[in-house]
């Protein structure tokens, strides 16, 4: 008999042991772990000088704290004394007063002025760039400015109109109640048109020509092409922008404490110069802070405002509404 052949012998495959990734592997691929890692440092920066100062503040408010004393939980007893006090009503009218009229304004003469440079017009860059600089302008250096400007004696308004035989006599422009809350509103407005009109002309040029070409030839007018089409397609800029607007004005302390430190009588008094004062200048950090925290409900009211009339864009939810 044939002897049988040799088998040859394979051999065994190896198994390789599964090596477990490490911690920094696994944290790489972990694309929410990474977001995280990424807002950490922005987180602990809020939490320090945004999250802290304000619970502070809120904690002050319901306390009898003064300058170099420590307070003692007391409830709402600086707010009701400050619902019954004649000032902080005045200075929450004034607060009201400031920023409807200088947010609407602002809103009116940023949208023509951004409406204007949409246009083709010559040195275009040049006023873009001449616009800008009321708003990168310091805040302190501006109301230096506008104090000479409404001065009771050197104010070149009153020299110009008294040159013209418009007025026979110099106009106290800071020492009038009415006169020093329509100042300090013009020069919140000049320097709050600029960021209105860049971010509006921003907005504009993101809508197409080949809507206002179409609405040429169906023969609509120039007021019909802008109620229609750039008013409807402006109105999420719109909403944002007026809402930065609207808060920036709310909470404006150096325009007015350099210009008139909240006189004359209080008149141009806003919630933040009066907290100042209250909290700094006489010492009672608990009344400051308490309205200081009475601004909170106004400030959520425009964010939330904004927010749900956000929400009801179809651009944002990506879809029809």
């Amino acid at each position: 008999m044939a002897q049988p052949a040799a088998q040859a012998t394979v051999p065994a495959p190896q198994v390789r042991a599964h090596r477990q990734p490490s911690f920094l592997e696994r944290f790489q691929n972990n694309r929410n772990a990474l977001g995280w890692a990424f807002m950490l440092p922005t987180t602990v920066l809020l939490v320090l000088f945004l999250t802290y100062p304000l619970g502070l503040g809120t904690w002050l408010g319901f306390t009898d704290a003064k300058i170099g004393r420590d307070g003692e939980w007391i409830g709402l007893e600086n707010f009701k004394f400050l619902v019954g006090d004649s000032v902080t009503r005045l200075a929450l009218f004034n607060t009201l007063f400031y920023t409807v009229v200088a947010s609407i304004l602002k809103f009116g003469l940023g949208l023509y002025l951004a409406l204007l440079l949409n246009k083709r017009l010559p040195f275009q860059s040049f006023f873009r760039a001449v616009v800008l600089l009321p708003w990168i302008v310091p805040t302190a250096l501006s109301a230096i400015a506008f104090w000479w400007i409404f001065d009771a004696q050197f104010s070149i308004i009153s020299w110009a109109l008294m040159k013209m035989g418009l007025i026979d006599r110099y106009i106290d422009f800071l020492g009038d109640p009415w006169n020093a809350r329509i100042s300090t509103i013009v020069a919140n407005v000049w320097r709050g048109i600029p960021f209105v009109a860049i971010s509006l002309l921003a907005g504009l040029q993101t809508i197409s020509p080949s809507y206002y070409e179409a609405s040429a030839i169906d023969g609509a007018t120039p007021w019909q092409q802008f109620r229609f089409i750039t008013l409807p397609l402006l109105t999420p800029i719109i909403a944002v922008v007026m809402t930065f607007s609207v808060l920036f004005t709310f909470t404006d302390f150096q325009l007015i404490y350099v210009l008139t430190r909240g006189g004359p009588l209080n008149a141009t008094h806003l919630m933040a110069t009066l907290a100042f004062q209250r909290a700094i200048s006489g010492g009672a950090l608990a009344e400051g802070a308490a309205i200081a925290t009475l601004m909170v409900p106004f400030l959520l009211a425009a964010i939330a405002f904004s927010y749900f009339g956000l929400q009801r864009r179809a651009w944002q939810q990506g879809g029809d509404k």
